[in-house]
C-alpha cells in the first residue's frame, strides 16, 4: 500500500474528492516519513523534499515545475507535471486583454468616468501576426483559438517543427529575431529551462515594431530591464505581465507604476482541483500497475 500525502494551498479541497473517490492501492498520510507520493504544489514542497525519506514520485499540481528542478535539489524520484488544462484559460487571458486593447475598452471605461465622449480609431485584429514562443499544449491552444479571429500565426520552438496545424509557420529558436521582425502580439508560453533565461531581452525586444507583449509563460524568460527598455524605445507598445522573477512582484519594483505595463498576479490559468485529480487519477493507476506515467519531466531538460 502506497502512502500518499497532499502539499497544496488546496490541500482541503483535494482531500475532499480523494475522500469522495477514493484509489484503490492508496492511503493518506500526514507523516512526511512514511510518504512515497506527493500530490503538491512545486513552490510549496520544494524546500521540504528532504523531509521525504520514502519519496518515489512527485505529482506537481501545477504545469511549472521549475522550483523542483533546481540543480541544488534532489532528483531521486519520478515528477510529472499537469498539461492540457491550461490552453483554454492562457487563451482567454491572452485574447480577452489583446481584444481589450486593441478596441481601447479601458479608455472608454475612464471616459465614461468623466462623463467624456471621444470615440478613438481602431483596426481588426484579422490579419495581424501574433507569434507564440513556445507550441506545446498551451501554445497550440492559443494559436487555434487565435486562428478563428483571422490572425496570422508563427510559432517559435527548439527544432522549428509542430505538429499543430494552426500555426501558418514554424521556426526554431535560433531564427526568433526574425519571428519578432513579424510581431503585432508576442506570447511567451516558454518553460523555465537555462535555454530560456532572458531570452527576451533589450537585444531581442528592439527587432519588435511596436508590438504587444505578453508574458504567461515563466517569468525567467524576460529580463526586465530589457523590457524597460523596449518600452522606452517604442519596440513593445504594452506588456501584458502574469509571471515574473519574483513572486509576488515587491512593491518598489518600477512595473507597477509604469503606463504601459499591466500586472495580474500570476492568475491567467488557475491549476482546477477537479482538473488536477483527474490526471492524477490516471496516473496513480498506472503507477500502481508500473505502466509509464503520463507528463513525466525530464529533469535534465527542466520540462
Amino acid at each position: 500500500m502506497h502512502k500518499l500525502m497532499i502539499v497544496s494551498r488546496q490541500q482541503t479541497a483535494y482531500e475532499t474528492l480523494l475522500a469522495e473517490q477514493p484509489i484503490a492501492g492508496l492511503t493518506l498520510t500526514q507523516q512526511p516519513k512514511e510518504a512515497t507520493i506527493l500530490l503538491a504544489d512545486p513552490p510549496k514542497v520544494a524546500p521540504l523534499l528532504d523531509e521525504f525519506p520514502a519519496l518515489e514520485w512527485i505529482q506537481s499540481t501545477f504545469a511549472g515545475i521549475d522550483a523542483l528542478t533546481k540543480t541544488n535539489l534532489r532528483q531521486d524520484y519520478s515528477l510529472t507535471n499537469i498539461r492540457g488544462c491550461f490552453g483554454q484559460l492562457i487563451s482567454e487571458y491572452v485574447l480577452g486583454w489583446t481584444i481589450a486593447h486593441q478596441r481601447h475598452f479601458n479608455t472608454y471605461q475612464s471616459q465614461q468616468q468623466a462623463n467624456h465622449w471621444q470615440p478613438h480609431p481602431y483596426t481588426s485584429l484579422a490579419g495581424k501576426t501574433m507569434v507564440v514562443l513556445g507550441t506545446g499544449s498551451i501554445g497550440s491552444h492559443l494559436a487555434r483559438s487565435a486562428k478563428a479571429l483571422g490572425l496570422e500565426l508563427i510559432g517559435v520552438n527548439r527544432t522549428g517543427q509542430s505538429g499543430e496545424p494552426a500555426f501558418d509557420t514554424i521556426v526554431p529558436l535560433t531564427k526568433l529575431n526574425q519571428a519578432l521582425e513579424k510581431a503585432d502580439f508576442l506570447i511567451s508560453t516558454l518553460p523555465a529551462t537555462a535555454d530560456t533565461d532572458d531570452i527576451l531581452n533589450a537585444t531581442s525586444l528592439n527587432h519588435c515594431r511596436q508590438a504587444v507583449l505578453f508574458n504567461v509563460g515563466r517569468g525567467n524568460a524576460l529580463c526586465e530591464t530589457g523590457l524597460l527598455s523596449a518600452l522606452d524605445s517604442g519596440a513593445i507598445a504594452h506588456a501584458f505581465l502574469d509571471v515574473f522573477k519574483q513572486e509576488p512582484l515587491p512593491q518598489s519594483h518600477p512595473f507597477w507604476r509604469h503606463p504601459t505595463i499591466t500586472i495580474t498576479p500570476h492568475i491567467a490559468a488557475e491549476s482546477f482541483p477537479h482538473q488536477v485529480m483527474a490526471i492524477f487519477r490516471d496516473n496513480a493507476q498506472r503507477w500502481l500497475s508500473q505502466q509509464p506515467l503520463r507528463y513525466a519531466i525530464d529533469f535534465q531538460q527542466g520540462y
